[in-house]
């Protein structure tokens, strides 16, 4: 076979193997009735390096769509002029726990450590039963319970208004655990999903191999955290942190932009025209636990 034979043939194999994998999702996207083109491009683009080519927004397109392009909207304006919220739509939610995974997937998250769970909670008496699903996250609230009992200040509000862990000051007191009045921090503990699977010869993956991927080090704040010996952020405390590292880089947090029924919306309340700033003024929107004066930044639509 001549070069230019073997390069036609690389090709061919390029495109199909691409079509293979794409094939799937756009017939998804096709499905919505978003048009997949748009969707990838609003998934997969960074404000920062698309700063001349802003993505925007028709009437009529999918939600995600429109959130990327507010998002890029609002990076363009200074951290403390930013009002990040979290709306949840729980009629929309339908308890496929895609936030959860996904969320998980993005942080690295290990056993007992979980940041958005899904609650759900059966209501009615048989016939006439139902199910409703509640997704937290931290709430992010602009007056934190957490952050004042923490002995050594490594929980604090950024200029944003986002609740952060430092994880090289954490000493793993857990005071901010049992502060937070909505569950919504965990300790680090260290396990492993693999550590009690068997290591033995002629197994195709043992624990050797199979805790690697656990190992690999995620990305919050900005910065590698690897999994290795006792080094933080094992023995600290962990929460939501509405994917910061993903939202500098332009992109949506994960469980948004997983989240198959646009239940989760995510943006800048400070921006009138942004979809959340439209939907915290619904008539039906609530907030938990209003009544501890913590004012959360995510609102439930009812």
């Amino acid at each position: 076979m001549s070069q230019s034979d073997n390069a036609t043939a690389e090709k061919r194999f390029d495109r199909r193997d691409f079509l293979k994998a794409a094939g799937p999702i756009v017939a998804l996207l096709a499905a919505w009735g978003a048009d997949p083109d748009r969707v990838v491009e609003a998934v997969a683009s960074k404000a920062p390096a698309r700063a001349n080519a802003a993505l925007e927004a028709k009437p009529g397109d999918d939600p995600l769509i429109r959130m990327q392009a507010e998002l890029q909207k609002a990076l363009q304006k200074k951290p403390g002029e930013r009002r990040w919220v979290m709306v949840i739509d729980l009629r929309k939610c339908v308890g496929c726990h895609a936030c959860t995974i996904s969320c998980v997937v993005e942080n690295k998250l290990p056993p007992g450590v979980v940041y958005r769970p899904v609650f759900e909670e059966e209501r009615g008496v048989y016939p006439n039963v139902t199910r409703m699903f509640t997704p937290r996250p931290c709430m992010q609230c602009d007056n934190p319970p957490c952050t004042p009992v923490c002995p050594v200040s490594a929980t604090y509000k950024n200029e944003e208004g986002i609740v952060q862990v430092d994880y090289e000051q954490c000493i793993g007191c857990r005071a901010c655990i049992t502060a937070c009045p909505y569950g919504a921090r965990t300790s680090d503990f260290g396990y492993t999903y693999t550590e009690d699977t068997p290591v033995a010869d002629g197994l195709i993956v043992g624990q050797n191999v199979a805790d690697d991927y656990e190992r690999a080090p995620n990305f919050e704040y900005g910065r590698q955290w690897a999994r290795e010996k006792h080094e933080s952020p094992i023995g600290n405390a962990r929460k939501c942190h509405f994917c910061l590292h993903r939202i500098k880089e332009g992109m949506l947090p994960a469980c948004v932009s997983t989240c198959i029924g646009r239940a989760t919306l995510f943006g800048d309340a400070n921006d009138p025209e942004s979809l959340v700033s439209e939907m915290i003024h619904k008539p039906n929107v609530i907030r938990l636990k209003e009544e501890l004066g913590t004012q959360p930044r995510v609102y439930y639509l009812i």
